[in-house]
């Protein structure tokens, strides 16, 4: 722990964050009040009048951001602005305002007039830089990027054996990842500092050479046992369960399974290396067929290793080869992917979107499952190094097992590296003070949540020096429960499906969870809300009943912002599902621009999900903000039902954190603007945020 805090300390030198007060400060000529320099033409009283006057309205202003009105809190920092122009400080919040309502132009251009006068150091200068590069458009494809290792876990630390031989690994969303250690026969759930949580060392006769390791449609962890010549099944917990399939050659019969992979239908997939095949379990490890052998078309497999499925298509890597093959589910071969000797020694293969991810003897590749090209992410380079397992986790890395060098790597973007962590003080509650409690966001550059982080990687300071009593108190990435706002179009087009639109509210609203909030908001010519409740109350809901009239010109930016600001304050995990028919009018958007509103929606942590309730194609703009924020585009009579949009919006990434200490700041009776600072390690990255509050008066 000290080691942590010398070297945060350090971290700290360098963006060092001046920060102006409101009480009096003593000169030669007296006493003067002024938030930082004063203009050569004021009076003493004249500047202690102005000083005053901005004092009330930034104090207004930091209360109402914290409230999570930030128009209000624009407006009061604006004021401040017209008593002392040119205040860094209130700069610096006017850019926070404008950044935290979406208008993320506006408030580079504070920040920037604030930068250019000497303020907020190094530490304003990456803020600006980042949000800067958040706002160039287009998703960035994370495929054909570089990535380099951000830090290590080593299956030994001194003479003490942690694990030995990881050969493949299962991230989870709360962070953590499930390692499969060959040779200590076990399987370790690990966090995002590389301590060990939990093994499991099989069934009571133990584990026998176990390969890889995959998630079932259910939850449930399913183990190949290579020397052991079964499937081992496990629940969440990595608690044994069951085991299936046997030593032979017949159906669900192997000679050293290999690796993972299942299906849509929940059919499982297992690499059978000793006899050059794939074999076929449905979902409850009832043997189906085997596929892979020599027919007409194909010359068959000769090592098969790496196996996944990808839009119910089957690829399997062949060590002998070089090269991945496609099937169908039924185990038809359909072609050839990438070439043979493409690959060295391919090991895993696990899907990355559209993508494979394939680990190659000392590299990792993506391989594109349309096209076949294949880009080099990473390397280990010259040193001895034996990657079999490649995965991409949910904060953005590649998870590489290493077997020879006894490591699992945590590979990240080169500019995740050089720029660190996004952290942002969203909240500060002083109402309990000296006990004041945080609310902070951590994320990538790339706007990814980062998850699974602990008390021992977040620091806090007041003033640069250490605060007392410092605890993680809550993290949101963990929560089972979300607030949920239906959003629905008042379209004529939207209202000529309104069976279907009735079908997809009572099938969403089936799923809430009884502790969440709904409402149901009209998107029509002047939007409305119709409704705020539990979810069960909206059982009898019936779109002829809508308050809101249909209407050709339906104001979907007022809608979208409606639906958010009421979301801004509720639980941690909160998205708006669009019902619509897919079009939009000539001014759906004429007030707020789509980069604005995906701005607003991202910076506020709030999901934008899409129903579709008819075939045809999304239009660009609604296409444009769903693909630039959380959630997904569902159709409303998709196979397997909307029923699992509140799971799929609950289970999204969350990097908000909540953190307290115990202040030993003066108050000056709750006049003083207090302030706080707080920095989020994680291996190798770091990112630190300055903010500030008051005390309440006393």
């Amino acid at each position: 722990m000290k080691k942590l805090v010398s070297k945060i300390l350090f971290a700290s030198a360098f963006s060092l964050l001046s920060v102006s007060f409101f009480s009096a400060q003593e000169s030669g000529e007296g006493k003067r009040y002024f938030f930082g320099t004063e203009s050569s033409a004021m009076t003493d009283s004249d500047s202690m009048d102005m000083s005053g006057f901005a004092e009330e309205d930034f104090r207004r202003g930091v209360q109402a951001y914290y409230r999570g009105a930030f128009n209000d809190s624009i407006l009061q920092f604006e004021k401040a602005l017209s008593y002392l122009p040119g205040e860094n400080l209130i700069l610096d919040w006017l850019g926070k305002a404008y950044y935290r309502a979406g208008i993320e132009g506006e408030a580079l251009n504070q920040w920037q007039y604030a930068s250019d006068s000497g303020y907020g150091g190094l530490l304003l200068k990456n803020r600006i830089e980042i949000v800067r590069e958040r706002r160039v458009t287009g998703a960035e494809d994370e495929s054909s990027l570089k990535y380099t290792e951000a830090g290590s876990f080593e299956g030994k630390s001194g003479e003490k054996l942690i694990f030995s031989q990881p050969i493949s690994v299962l991230p989870n969303i709360d962070g953590t990842v499930w390692v499969v250690a060959y040779s200590s026969n076990e399987i370790l759930k690990m966090d995002v500092n590389g301590t060990v949580v939990t093994r499991s060392r099989g069934a009571l006769n133990g584990f026998d050479r176990p390969m890889d390791i995959i998630r079932t449609e259910n939850g449930k962890l399913i183990v190949s046992e290579f020397a052991g010549n079964r499937i081992s099944v496990f629940n969440e917990n990595g608690i044994f369960e069951k085991s299936f399939g046997e030593k032979g050659r017949g159906v669900g019969q192997f000679f050293g399974p290999q690796y993972l992979a299942q299906d849509s239908s929940g059919n499982i997939y297992v690499t059978d290396f000793g006899n050059a095949r794939v074999v076929v379990f449905d979902s409850e490890g009832n043997g189906l067929f085997n596929f892979g052998t020599k027919t007409d078309d194909f010359g068959g497999l000769k090592g098969p290793t790496g196996i996944a499925v990808v839009n119910d298509d089957v690829f399997v890597a062949d060590c002998v080869t070089g090269a991945i093959y496609r099937f169908d589910r039924s185990g038809n071969y359909i072609g050839i992917l990438t070439p043979e000797k493409t690959f060295l020694r391919p090991e895993t293969l696990k899907k990355w979107g559209d993508f494979l991810i394939v680990s190659d003897s000392n590299r990792v590749y993506s391989v594109d499952t349309l096209s076949g090209a294949a880009f080099e992410n990473a390397s280990t380079g010259n040193a001895p190094s034996r990657i079999t397992s490649a995965v991409p986790d949910v904060n953005g890395n590649i998870l590489v097992t290493d077997i020879k060098s006894n490591e699992i790597y945590v590979m990240s973007r080169m500019t995740e590296l050089v720029g660190g962590l996004f952290v942002q003080i969203e909240k500060v509650g002083s109402d309990e003070f000296p006990k004041v409690k945080l609310e902070v966001k951590v994320e990538n550059r790339n706007r990814q949540p980062v998850v699974g982080l602990k008390s021992e990687n977040f620091f806090i300071s007041e003033n640069k020096h250490p605060a007392a009593e410092q605890m993680l108190t809550g993290v949101s990435y963990v929560n089972t429960g979300a607030d949920f706002t239906l959003l629905i179009d008042r379209s004529i087009e939207t209202n000529e499906n309104a069976e279907a639109l009735k079908t997809a509210v009572h099938e969403i609203c089936s799923k809430i969870p009884a502790d969440s909030t709904l409402r149901i908001v009209s998107a029509g010519a002047i939007p409305a809300t119709e409704y705020t409740g539990n979810a069960a109350s909206a059982k009898n809901f019936d779109p002829y009943g809508l308050k809101t009239p249909v209407s050709r010109e339906c104001a979907l930016d007022l809608g979208i912002r409606l639906s958010a600001n009421d979301l801004v304050n509720a639980q941690k995990k909160r998205g708006i599902i669009f019902l619509t028919a897919g079009s939009t009018g000539q001014n759906a958007f004429s007030k707020y621009s789509l980069s604005d509103l995906t701005a607003f929606l991202n910076n506020n942590s709030i999901s934008f999900s899409v129903v579709n309730l008819t075939q045809g194609a999304l239009d660009p703009a609604l296409s444009y903000i769903a693909d630039n924020t959380p959630g997904q585009t569902y159709y409303v009579y998709r196979a397997s039902g909307l029923k699992d949009i509140a799971s799929d919006i609950i289970n999204l990434p969350s990097g908000l954190y909540t953190l307290s200490y115990t202040s030993a700041l003066a108050t000056n009776f709750g006049r003083d603007f207090l302030p706080v600072e707080v920095e989020a390690y994680l291996l190798n990255r770091s990112g630190r945020d300055e903010s500030g509050y008051f005390a309440p008066l006393q």
